[in-house]
């Protein structure tokens, strides 16, 4: 079932948000990407929406761009489908970090089927 449309105005609201900083939504894209296991993989949409915040997978992109990549898994986040959105060296460096952790790729992508993690955005709550 597909989904409706999204109205431009509200699409390009949501560019423009996700672009600033905002700390309480990174804590959760964090939270969600810390989440995605060894040898499996998830997207940048998926992250998003499980973190709360659909529609903003743009924002996971950029969290990942900046973040310190020592201190969470990006490669395991891919484009839709599975594809490496990376590109050169970077692209490389990832589907070699998913191959040595044992995903399988069918030609440039992971092979969703076998290695998407659900998600499960209530297993990831820091709880007091």
């Amino acid at each position: 079932m597909r989904r409706p449309p999204v109205p431009q105005d509200l699409m390009r609201r949501i560019l423009k948000d996700g672009l600033r900083e905002n700390e309480q939504r990174d804590a959760a894209f964090r939270r969600i990407i810390r989440s995605v296991p060894k040898g499996k993989v998830s997207t940048y949409g998926k992250i998003a929406a499980a973190a709360g915040y659909p529609l903003y997978q743009r924002a996971v992109a950029r969290l990942l761009r900046r973040d310190d990549h020592r201190t969470l898994p990006w490669q395991r986040i891919v484009g839709a489908g599975g594809e490496i959105k990376l590109k050169g060296a970077a692209a490389a460096e990832q589907r070699l970090r998913l191959s040595m952790e044992g995903v399988k790729f069918r030609g440039k992508r992971v092979n969703m089927d076998a290695y998407e993690y659900t998600l499960r955005s209530w297993e990831t709550f820091d709880y007091p």
